[in-house]
C-alpha cells in the first residue's frame, strides 16, 4: 500500500510574473526615494495602487521605509545635542541608500522585498 498524500498542503498556484512596465514602476518606487524621498513612492502608490498589486506592494514598502528613515533622521537631529546624532545621521543615510539599492535589485528580479527595519504604517 502506498501512503496517501495530503492534498491540503499542495497548492496549484503559479507565481505571478509582472509585466515589464510593472517591474519598471516597482524599481522606480525604490530608486525615486533616493531623490524625492517619500514623494516618489507616494505618487507611484497613488497612481498605480488600483492597477497593479505588484507595484502597489513595492510602492507601499518603499513609502513606509522612507517614513521610517525620516523619523530616524528627526531622532538623529535631536540627538545632535549630545553629539551622537552626527554619527547616527550618517549611519541612517548609508543604511537608507544601501537598502534602497537592494530593494531596487530585488524588484528587478520580480521579487517582493521587505526592508529589515520598517514601520508598516501604510497597509
Amino acid at each position: 500500500m502506498e501512503p496517501q498524500a495530503s492534498n491540503s498542503f499542495i497548492q496549484d498556484q503559479t507565481p505571478y510574473v509582472p509585466t515589464s512596465d510593472e517591474r519598471t514602476m516597482a524599481i522606480l518606487a525604490h530608486v525615486l526615494a533616493l531623490f524625492a524621498h517619500f514623494l516618489g513612492p507616494l505618487i507611484i502608490y497613488l497612481v498605480k495602487k488600483d492597477e497593479s498589486k505588484y507595484v502597489a506592494e513595492h510602492a507601499k514598502e518603499s513609502l513606509n521605509f522612507q517614513i521610517t528613515m525620516f523619523l530616524a533622521v528627526i531622532a538623529s537631529i535631536v540627538l545632535m545635542f549630545v553629539l551622537i546624532g552626527f554619527v547616527l545621521i550618517f549611519a541612517v543615510a548609508v543604511f537608507s541608500v544601501v537598502f534602497v539599492i537592494i530593494a531596487a535589485v530585488k524588484a528587478s528580479d520580480n521579487k517582493i522585498y521587505r526592508y529589515p527595519i520598517n514601520l508598516r504604517l501604510i497597509k
